[in-house]
C-alpha cells in the first residue's frame, strides 16, 4: 500500500459468474478502487467492465503485474490459483483468491510462504463463515456457551453437478465434490474448534455409485469424511454433486457440546437463505435468518484490511492445515 487508509488498487482475474459476483461486492462496499479486470473470455472481461465505470480491459495475468496495483483478486479455475497467487504476490501484490488456494498442500504451501516473504495480504474466499449464522456460532463457540463441543455434522449436497468440464478433470480440479465443495465444510469445521491437531483421518469416496480408490484419476461426486481431532471431538464431513436430495441443496453444520447444541442450515432447498439456531435440550432459541447479503463479504472484508495496511496474516498458515485434511481424506 502507498499510504494506509488510501483505496486499494486492485485488478481482477477471471470473471465469471464468481468473480462477476465479487467484483460487484467490492465495487459497491467503497472499500478498493478498481482498476483493471483480465479474462481469457473477453465477453465475461466486457460484461464486467459494465459494472465498473473506466475500468482497464485486459487479456492475462501478465498484463495485470505491469500495473502500478495493491493487490489481485483471483477467480480463474482452480489449476491456475496456486501459480497465479505466487506469482502476485512475488510482485508484492497482496491476493484474494477463490477456494481452493492449491490442489494439494504442497501448492498451499507455497502460496503461504510467498506470502509471508513478501508480506502482502492473503484471503481466500471461505465464505460461509462470513454469514450471519456462522458468526454468531462461532462466537458461541469462543465464549464456551455450548460448553465442550464434541462433535460436529456438516453436510453439502449439491443437485446438480458443475458446468465446467474442468471440474471433472482432476488434474486440473484437484478433486471432485470434496475438494468443491467439502473444502468449505473442512474449513468451517477446523475454524470452529480452533484448528486443532488431526489425529486421524477416514474416508469414503465415490463415483456414480463406485468407490474409488487413492490414485484413480476419477473425481468423486460423493465424500464422506470423518475427522478425529486433539482431545477426542469427531467431526463428520458428507459432500455430493447430483444427489437425489427432492430440493437444490442441503446444507448444514450441527455442533453437539456438553451445555447445548447449534444449528447452521439452508432455507427451503436454497444456496443463498440459512437459519441458524441454539439448542438447549428440547428448547430452541432463533440466532439468524434471512436476509443475509453475505456472498461477497469475505471480499470486502479483506479489501477493508488491505486499506488499513494490514501485510503477511499469520492466521493464513492455517489454510495449509485444512489443505493437508484434504489431502489425507483423499489418500495422498
Amino acid at each position: 500500500m502507498k499510504r494506509q487508509g488510501a483505496l486499494p488498487r486492485l485488478g481482477f482475474l477471471g470473471t465469471g459468474w464468481i468473480g462477476r459476483h465479487r467484483l460487484e461486492s467490492i465495487h459497491r462496499s467503497g472499500e478498493a478502487e478498481i482498476v483493471a479486470i483480465a479474462d481469457l473470455n473477453r465477453e465475461n472481461a466486457l460484461d464486467a467492465a459494465q459494472l465498473v465505470p473506466k475500468v482497464r480491459v485486459l487479456s492475462s495475468l501478465d498484463d495485470l503485474l505491469e500495473l502500478d496495483l495493491d493487490g489481485v483478486v483471483i477467480a480463474t479455475p482452480s489449476a491456475g490459483h496456486g501459480s497465479q497467487a505466487e506469482r502476485a504476490l512475488e510482485k508484492g501484490m497482496a491476493v484474494f483468491c477463490q477456494k481452493p488456494l492449491g490442489r494439494n498442500a504442497a501448492e498451499t504451501v507455497r502460496v503461504v510462504d510467498a506470502s509471508r516473504r513478501a508480506d502482502r495480504l492473503l484471503g481466500v474466499d471461505f465464505c460461509y463463515r462470513f454469514t450471519d449464522g456462522m458468526e454468531r456460532i462461532h462466537s458461541m463457540v469462543q465464549q464456551r456457551k455450548l460448553g465442550e463441543v464434541f462433535a460436529a455434522d456438516l453436510v453439502f449436497h449439491n443437485a446438480y453437478g458443475p458446468d465446467k468440464p474442468w471440474f471433472y478433470d482432476a488434474e486440473l480440479s484437484g478433486g471432485g465434490c470434496l475438494m468443491d465443495l467439502g473444502s468449505h465444510l473442512v474449513d468451517l469445521a477446523l475454524w470452529l474448534f480452533d484448528y486443532p491437531e488431526i489425529r486421524s483421518v477416514g474416508s469414503s469416496i465415490y463415483a456414480k455409485g463406485e468407490r474409488l480408490k487413492a490414485g484413480s484419476g476419477q473425481v468423486e461426486d460423493y465424500a464422506a469424511v470423518s475427522l478425529c481431532l486433539e482431545g477426542g471431538s469427531v467431526v463428520r464431513i458428507a459432500c455430493s454433486w447430483n444427489v437425489s436430495a427432492g430440493q437444490d441443496a442441503v446444507i448444514s453444520c450441527n455442533l453437539y457440546g456438553t451445555d447445548g447444541g447449534a444449528s447452521f442450515r439452508n432455507v427451503d432447498g436454497s444456496f443463498y437463505d440459512f437459519v441458524a439456531e441454539h439448542f438447549r435440550g428440547t428448547s430452541r432459541r432463533t440466532l439468524a435468518t434471512p436476509p443475509d447479503d453475505w456472498g461477497g463479504r469475505a471480499a470486502v472484508t479483506w479489501c477493508r484490511r488491505l486499506r488499513r495496511g494490514h501485510g503477511f496474516d499469520p492466521e493464513s498458515e492455517q489454510l495449509v492445515r485444512v489443505a493437508a485434511a484434504l489431502d489425507a481424506a483423499y489418500g495422498r
